[in-house]
C-alpha cells in the first residue's frame, strides 16, 4: 500500500476515525493491527518476518536486562544479530553474492552450473531490521531497558507510518511514548496535516515529475548530449530528495496527528558547505545509526585498529569477487600515495589512517545497505573517499582561502557548490544500471557534446521542473527564518492559503499513477 493511492486514502481515513474513538489497550490493538493490514496489503507472506524477528528480539530484549554474566549476555545479543542480518542477507543479497561468484568464476575460464532462487525482497526490510536491531544492542549496552509489553513492543516495530522507508526511530526515543496519554489535539492535527502535505508536494508534483525526464536520461544514456544529461543528473539529485525526504515527511506528519513525535530525518542536505555536514542533514537516522551502531564500535576518531583489519579483510573479499576490480586496485593504490604524502607534508597529527579506514568501511557498508549491486558499494566508496579527502585538506584548503581574503559568503557558495557537484557524480552511480550506463553519462558529459539548449529535448518538461525546484529552494530557505508549524497553528489565514496553494500546485503540477517510493526497494 502506497501513501500516494487511493487505497491508501480510504485506509488511513477509516483508522483515524477509530484511533480517536478507542484509549488504551485497544489504541494500541488497532495500531498493530492496522501496521500489518498496510504491510500485509503488498504481500502478507512476509508479515511472518516482521512477526519473527519481533519476537526474538523481544525474548532476547528481556534475557539480556536479567543476565549479569557478560559472555552470556554477547551470546544472547549475537542470536538478535545474526537473526535479523541473516533475513537482510537471505532476502536481499543472497543472489547477489552468487551471481558475483559466478562472474568472477566466468571471468577465469571456469564454467559453472550455480543458480540462484527466485527470491522477492520484502519491502522496508532494511529499515525495520535495523531499527529491530538497535533495539537489543541499546539493551546490551545498558542504554536502555527491555520492553515487557509485548504488544507496545510489536507497534514499535511495525508502525506502519515509517515501516518501509523510515525514519529509523530509536526504541529510547519511540517506545517511552506509548506511555503518555494521546489526546486529540488540533494544533497536532494541523502541524501534522502540513507535513503531510508538503510531502506529497515534493512527492507527487516534483519528484515524480523529475523521474519522467530523469528516466529517459538513464535508460539510454548513449543518445542524449551533454547538457540534457547534465540536466538529467542534477534532477534526480532533487528527485531522490523530494522522494524519500517527501516518505519522511509524510510518516512524520501522520505520526504526528497521531501523538507521536519523531526525529527530523532531512535538513536542507544540498545546502551543506562540506561532506559531513551533508551527511549530518541527509538520511539523519540511517547516517546517526550508522554512526553509533557501526563507526563508533569500528574505533571511530580514537584510531582503532579492528576498523583496520576489517577493511583489508573486505578490501580481499571485493577484489575476488568483483568482475571490475580494477578500480578497488586503483583506489587503494591512490589512497595508500595520498596517506603518504600527506603525512611527508608534516600534518602527522592528523594523517590518522585508522580512522579514515573505519570511515571508508562505514560508507561502504552503508552504500551495501542501499542494494546489492556493485555500483552502490562504489557510491558508498566515492562518499568514503570524500569524507577521508575532506579530512586530508581541510586545513590547507581553509588556509589557502583565509590568504586570498575569499569573503565567507563567496567561501559557502563555493563550498556547497562542490558539495552538491560531488554529490551528483556519486548519484550517477546510484541510478545507473551498470557501471558502463555510469561511465558513458560521465564521459558524454565530459565532452560537452551539443551543450546547447536546442539539444536539450523535452523542454516544457525541463521548464516545469526547473520552477518547482526553485519554488523548493525557496520554501526551504525560507523556512530556515520562519517556524512555519507555530504560524500555521496561529493564523488561519496563513493556515488556509497555505494548505490551498499546495493541493493546487500538486493539483496542476502533480504526476499521478501511485508511483512507488523509490527508498521502497532498499
Amino acid at each position: 500500500m502506497f501513501f500516494n493511492s487511493i487505497d491508501f486514502l480510504v485506509f488511513i481515513s477509516i483508522f483515524f476515525m477509530l484511533y480517536f474513538a478507542v484509549k488504551g489497550m485497544p489504541r494500541l490493538i488497532l495500531c498493530l493491527v492496522a501496521s500489518y493490514i498496510f504491510y500485509g496489503a503488498w504481500d502478507w507472506r512476509f508479515l511472518s518476518l516482521i512477526i519473527i524477528s519481533t519476537c526474538i528480539d523481544f525474548y532476547v530484549g528481556r534475557q539480556i536486562s536479567i543476565t549479569e554474566e557478560e559472555s552470556s549476555r554477547r551470546r544472547l545479543l549475537l542470536i538478535s544479530i545474526f537473526a535479523n542480518l541473516g533475513f537482510l542477507v537471505f532476502f536481499k543479497y543472497f543472489n547477489f553474492f552468487i551471481d558475483s561468484f559466478k562472474d568472477m568464476l566466468v571471468s577465469n575460464g571456469l564454467e559453472t552450473n550455480m543458480s540462484t532462487l527466485s527470491i522477492i525482497l520484502p519491502m522496508g526490510i532494511s529499515f525495520y531490521t535495523f531499527q529491530s536491531m538497535s533495539y537489543t544492542i541499546d539493551i546490551y549496552r545498558k542504554q536502555l531497558k527491555a520492553e515487557n509489553d509485548i504488544l507496545v513492543f510489536a507497534t514499535y516495530i511495525s508502525f506502519f507510518p515509517q515501516l518501509v522507508a523510515g525514519p529509523i526511530v530509536r526504541a529510547s526515543d519511540f517506545l517511552p511514548q506509548f506511555t503518555m496519554d494521546k489526546k486529540f489535539s488540533w494544533d497536532r492535527i494541523i502541524q501534522g496535516l502540513g507535513q503531510v502535505l508538503w510531502g506529497f508536494f515534493k512527492k507527487v508534483a516534483i519528484a515524480d515529475s523529475l523521474a519522467l525526464y530523469v528516466d529517459l536520461c538513464f535508460d539510454a544514456p548513449g543518445t542524449y548530449g551533454s547538457l540534457h544529461l547534465i540536466i538529467g543528473v542534477v534532477f534526480y539529485a532533487f528527485q531522490i530528495y523530494c522522494d524519500f525526504s517527501g516518505y519522511s515527511d509524510i510518516a512524520i506528519g501522520l505520526a504526528r496527528m497521531m501523538g507521536f513525535d519523531f526525529p527530523r530525518n532531512f535538513r536542507t542536505p544540498y545546502f551543506s558547505k562540506n561532506f559531513s555536514e551533508f551527511w549530518e542533514r541527509w538520511h539523519i537516522s540511517l547516517s546517526s545509526w550508522l554512526r553509533d551502531y557501526l563507526y563508533i564500535p569500528l574505533g571511530g576518531n580514537r584510531n582503532g585498529s579492528f576498523g583496520s583489519y576489517f577493511f583489508i579483510v573486505l578490501f580481499f573479499t571485493l577484489s575476488i569477487l568483483i568482475t571490475q576490480w580494477w578500480w578497488l586496485i586503483l583506489a587503494a593504490i591512490l589512497l595508500s600515495l595520498l596517506l603518504f604524502w600527506y603525512k611527508k607534508q608534516g600534518y602527522k597529527q592528523e594523517a590518522k589512517t585508522f580512522t579514515y579506514l573505519n570511515l571508508m568501511v562505514t560508507m561502504l557498508l552503508g552504500g551495501l545497505w542501499h542494494g546489492a549491486a556493485w555500483t552502490y558499494l562504489f557510491w558508498g566508496f566515492l562518499h568514503g573517499s570524500y569524507l577521508i579527502i575532506q579530512r586530508l585538506f581541510s586545513k590547507p584548503y581553509n588556509n589557502l582561502l583565509d590568504a586570498m581574503r575569499i569573503p565567507n559568503m563567496i567561501q559557502n557558495l563555493m563550498a556547497m557548490g562542490i558539495v552538491f557537484f560531488a554529490t551528483c557524480l556519486a548519484w550517477i552511480f546510484f541510478r545507473a544500471r551498470s557501471f558502463e550506463d555510469a561511465f558513458t553519462i560521465i564521459s558524454s558529459i565530459g565532452s560537452l557534446a551539443d551543450f546547447s539548449w536546442s539539444s536539450v529535448l523535452h523542454k516544457l518538461i525541463v521548464i516545469k521542473c526547473a520552477i518547482l525546484i526553485l519554488l523548493l529552494l525557496g520554501v526551504e530557505i525560507i523556512a530556515q527564518r520562519l517556524d512555519f508549524k507555530t504560524i500555521l497553528v496561529h493564523n488561519p489565514v496563513f493556515r488556509v492559503a497555505s494548505f490551498a496553494m499546495i493541493l493546487w500546485i500538486i493539483a496542476f503540477f502533480g504526476t499521478f499513477g501511485s508511483n512507488a517510493f523509490i527508498y521502497f526497494q532498499f
